[in-house]
């Protein structure tokens, strides 16, 4: 399962909106599902906030939100959600 969004933060994705990110992902984790960002042709473990920076992901950017495991599903609806509606 995959969701575009747009990124709607002025600075993009950077330390602060990051963490967020991070979080968000590692309640999933739990069970065993795997959250993933895709931009510009690279893939990062959204549980990783180095990986997710080394994205480069700034504003109006499209990023894919992917998951797989047990919570896919409700996974990707609830980052999409969260990186379309972050900001500062």
């Amino acid at each position: 399962m995959s969701k575009t969004v747009t990124i709607i933060n002025e600075t993009g994705i950077h330390t602060r909106p990051g963490s967020v990110i991070v979080k968000k992902a590692k309640e999933f984790k739990e069970d065993g599902t795997q959250i993933m960002l895709s931009y510009n042709g690279k893939e990062a473990k959204a549980d990783s906030l180095v990986k997710i920076l080394s994205l480069g992901i700034k504003k109006d950017a499209e990023v894919v939100v992917s998951a797989e495991g047990p919570s896919a599903e409700k996974a990707v609806e609830e980052m999409a959600e969260l990186l379309s509606t972050l900001v500062d």
